[in-house]
Formats: structure tokens, C-alpha cells, sequence
């Protein structure tokens, strides 16, 4: 007869060194209402619904913003030193903007950056209003602009840890890319709209009041609600500008899973980043279909973005170095038989699964990078991630274009998924070497499939459960130490003194 234990048994997990239950991680299978489970906190519903309306607004300043470059100078070159503009502070200042974001109360600096750059729109539109409008004037908002986004972006993605609980922290990042994917499929298609029929006055002025809703929204939280609110700010009290800069470099440096992270995040941002410059290429050189087929081709990289934000949502186990490693090898995967497409109506699909595996490597290295790192230096953190990023696109867009033109589309494509690979690789056969990265094939067995152990006993059910006085200790993670630790010493006259036993006569 069969001899079996019911009941829940705690044990080991070895992948996250800590004692799990087999129930639990049952229950924790993803399923549909998990997609939108950060939605539930208040604050962070009126987060996403403000960054939704001002990211709509944003592309659409940016594409009345290269046209009216294009109209009063007719060069291409005016256009790219108006882009470039707008990133420069982010390569220049972005470490500081991460300092910022961890010496000062977030919500506050949002409301900042967000007054700055609807002030930028407001500016733009009233000199496209009165036609005194100059190509300097969109210069110096583009920096405007640019200065205030190098402070934003580190400060929004770390503020998003504080106002959802940590289990959700990931799902929390893939919303926020969802929304910035809303808006990048639903702002360029309304910016050419009004372009075409009202004029670049009124889009940027209609993006100027997008950011009423952000900073409405802002101004609606309650920081009584924030779960990681209070601890943050206490990280950072008293923090000086030179040492939160010295030790958020050193901790991106001591930390292996952000090094490694940031290092994958630059390598690829070198070449997908750049995308947009193969797309034109095989939209006026291979398949011949123009603008119109350029902008059919950006919409279909922009709907398996979202896809992959939401199938980044349904996670909710934490990411680890493997399974960043196999998105990435996914993501190569993707842009290496995307090159070989005979036909644009193969090449649709597999476009699809690149935009699909471009965001899901972005979501799970940010949420790494932010889950990894402790509260007082998520903002510096986050500045180093982003300044990688964007520095890899400014080196790998003029080299992606200039393989695209002088030797094809499908070479530059070819090669942009080629060159990760190969850093991939080198990255996984480093960390096996030094052992933090394990291939685990995870086999269940069935219990029909069971040898019947024989002993001519009566079947007996055996609950077993762990005792509630003695609960299994779990191992916590060993926090990262900024300076040196002070022992507070007793001195000699405040130590007790010991009385003496005195003898008894008798």
C-alpha cells in the first residue's frame, strides 16, 4: 500500500535561499488580474494616469518640434542638433540628477521638472502664436527641456518603489512602460494630425496643458500611503552631494547584479536604441514603401513593446542574471532572423517578436536594478542606468547608420543583433566561472508514476506542519555600508558595579 504525508512542509528554495512553501508558490502562478495588480494603490493609479497623458503630449511636442525645426532652417542637420540638445544634459548631468533624486523629497522634484517642462511647451507655443519664432528659441527650449528630463527620469523610476509595495515593484515598472508605449503609438499619430490642420502653435500648447493632469495627480498623493515613503528619506538625511556621487558609482561597481545589468542595458541600448535608423533604411531601400510604410513599421515595434510591457506584468517572481541573460539571447534571436526576411509580410511578424523582446529585457534589467538596490541609492542608481543607456544610443546611432548606408539594411541589422550575442555569451561563460550563474532543469515527477513501497501496513495519513514556536529562520540580505560602522562605548562610570557578598556571622 501507499504511504503517503499530507499536509504543507516548508523547504528550501535554493534559487532564492530562503524557505518557501509548495502551496504558496502555487498560488502565485500569474493569472489574468495579476497584469493590473500595482493598479490597486491609489497613488500609483494616479501616477500612471498623469505620465500617460503628459508622455501623449510629449511625442507630441517632439514631432511639431522637428518639423518647425525642418520648416525655418530646411536641413536635416538643424533637426539632429535639436535631438541632440535635448539628450546632452542627460550624458553630462545625469549622475547628479540621480543625487538629487535620493538627497530630496521625490514628489516634490517631480513637481519641478514637470512645472519646467510645461513651461517649455507654454514658451514654444506663444512664440509659434505671434510668428516671432526662431530656431534658437526651440534650441534653448530643447535644453530646457533636456535638463529638466536628465533630473525626472532617475527620480520618477525610483519613486515608483516607494508608493507600491516591494512585491509589486515589477509590476509596477512594466505599467509605467505600458503607459510610455500608449503614449509613443497614440502622440506622433495626433501630432501629425495637427500639424496638418491647425498648425506646431497649437500642439505645443496643447501639450502644455497635458501637464495639468501630471501635476494634479502629483499634487493629489498622500505620502501617509507611500510604503517606501519614510525609509528613503532616512537613507538619505544629511547626505552631501561628492559622497552620494562617489557612493552610488562605487555601489554600481560592488553590486554584481546591477554591474552586470547596466553592462547588458549599454550593449544593447547601443543598437536598439537605434532601430528607428534601420527602419528608415529598409523602408526606402528594401521593401520601398516610404513614409508611410516607415510609419506602418514604427506602429508594429511600438504594439509588441506593449505586448511585451504586459507580459512583463504577469510576472511576479524577481529576475535574476539568467533570466535577464536568456531575454537578451532572445532579443538577438529576434533582430538576427529579422535581417534574413525575404518579404515585408515576414518581416512584420518577427518585427513584432523584437519589439516584444526589446521591452521585456528593459522591464526585467530595470526592475533588477531597482529591487537590487537599497532605498537611499536607488535615485543614483538609476541615474547610472540611464546615462549607460542613452550614452550607448548616441555611439551606436551614427554607427548603425553608417553600416546601413554603406552596406545595406539587412548587414547593419544583422550585425546590431551579432555583436550582443557574442557580449552575451561572454557575460554568461564569466558568471558560470564565477558562480553565479547556474542552468537548472527543473523535472516533476507524477504521482501515478510512483514506485507503491510494500511493507503490509495499514495506510496511515501523517499531517506534518512546522511548530509555531520554533519558525524556520529566514535569511535576510546583508545591507551595503556607506561608511564606517560607530560602536557607541559605555564609559567606566556609567557600568554597574557589582556588590559584594558580605559573610554572615553567626
Amino acid at each position: 500500500m501507499n504511504t503517503r504525508a499530507t499536509g504543507t512542509v516548508p523547504s528550501t528554495d535554493f534559487h532564492l535561499h530562503r524557505p518557501t512553501d509548495s502551496t504558496r508558490l502555487r498560488d502565485q502562478r500569474p493569472g489574468f488580474k495579476d497584469t493590473f495588480s500595482a493598479l490597486r494603490v491609489r497613488n500609483f493609479r494616479l501616477l500612471v494616469s498623469g505620465l500617460l497623458v503628459s508622455s501623449t503630449g510629449g511625442w507630441i511636442q517632439r514631432i511639431a518640434q522637428d518639423w518647425l525645426v525642418l520648416t525655418l532652417t530646411g536641413s536635416a542637420t538643424a533637426v539632429g542638433i535639436t535631438t541632440a540638445l535635448q539628450f546632452l544634459p542627460t550624458l553630462v548631468l545625469g549622475l547628479f540628477g540621480g543625487v538629487i533624486a535620493d538627497r530630496f523629497p521625490k514628489r516634490k522634484i517631480l513637481l519641478v521638472t514637470q512645472i519646467t517642462m510645461g513651461t517649455c511647451a507654454g514658451v514654444l507655443a506663444l512664440t509659434a502664436f505671434t510668428g516671432h519664432v526662431q530656431v534658437w528659441h526651440v534650441y534653448t527650449m530643447a535644453f530646457v527641456l533636456g535638463l529638466a528630463t536628465a533630473v525626472d527620469n532617475p527620480t520618477r523610476q525610483s519613486f515608483v518603489t516607494e508608493l507600491v509595495p516591494r512585491d509589486t515593484v515589477r509590476n509596477a515598472i512594466s505599467m509605467v512602460s505600458s503607459t510610455f508605449q500608449l503614449g509613443s503609438l497614440i502622440g506622433p499619430a495626433l501630432g501629425g494630425v495637427l500639424l496638418g490642420t491647425i498648425g506646431a502653435g497649437w500642439a505645443f500648447a496643447l501639450n502644455g496643458l497635458t501637464f495639468f493632469a501630471s501635476i494634479s495627480a502629483l499634487l493629489r498623493m498622500r505620502e501617509s500611503e507611500m510604503p517606501g515613503f519614510h525609509a528613503a528619506r532616512k537613507a538619505s538625511a544629511g547626505m552631501r552631494i561628492r559622497d552620494g556621487l562617489r557612493d552610488g558609482v562605487r555601489y554600481a561597481f560592488h553590486e554584481p547584479a546591477v554591474r552586470w545589468a547596466i553592462a547588458l542595458v549599454g550593449i544593447y541600448g547601443m543598437f536598439c536604441i537605434s532601430l528607428p535608423v534601420t527602419l528608415t533604411a529598409f523602408a526606402d531601400r528594401v521593401f520601398h514603401t516610404g513614409a508611410s510604410g516607415y510609419g506602418v513599421l514604427n506602429s508594429v515595434v511600438a504594439f509588441g513593446a506593449l505586448a511585451g510591457a504586459l507580459l512583463s506584468a504577469r510576472r511576479v517572481r524577481p529576475t535574476r542574471l539568467r533570466n535577464l541573460i536568456g531575454i537578451a539571447c532572445l532579443l538577438t534571436i529576434t533582430e538576427v532572423l529579422a535581417a534574413i526576411q525575404p518579404s515585408l509580410w515576414t518581416f512584420i511578424p518577427v518585427l513584432a517578436s523584437m519589439g516584444m523582446a526589446t521591452l521585456m529585457f528593459l522591464t526585467a534589467a530595470q526592475s533588477m536594478v531597482q529591487l537590487t538596490t537599497p532605498d537611499g541609492l536607488r535615485g543614483r542608481v538609476s541615474g547610472i542606468y540611464n546615462l549607460v543607456f542613452i550614452g550607448g544610443g548616441a555611439i551606436g546611432g551614427p554607427l548603425v547608420g553608417f553600416l546601413a548606408q554603406h552596406f545595406g539594411a539587412r548587414s547593419a541589422l544583422m550585425i546590431a543583433g551579432l555583436v550582443p550575442a557574442v557580449a552575451t555569451v561572454a557575460i554568461g561563460l564569466r558568471l558560470r566561472r564565477d558562480g553565479r550563474l547556474r542552468l537548472v532543469l527543473v523535472r516533476t515527477r507524477s504521482p501515478w508514476h510512483q514506485v507503491p513501497l510494500r511493507l503490509n501496513l495499514q495506510q496511515t495519513e501523517i499531517q506534518l506542519s512546522a511548530p509555531k514556536s520554533a519558525p524556520l529562520p529566514s535569511r535576510t540580505s546583508r545591507p551595503f555600508v556607506l561608511g564606517r560602522r560607530q560602536h557607541a562605548r559605555m564609559d567606566s562610570h556609567l557600568r554597574p558595579m557589582r556588590t559584594k557578598r558580605r559573610p554572615q556571622h553567626h
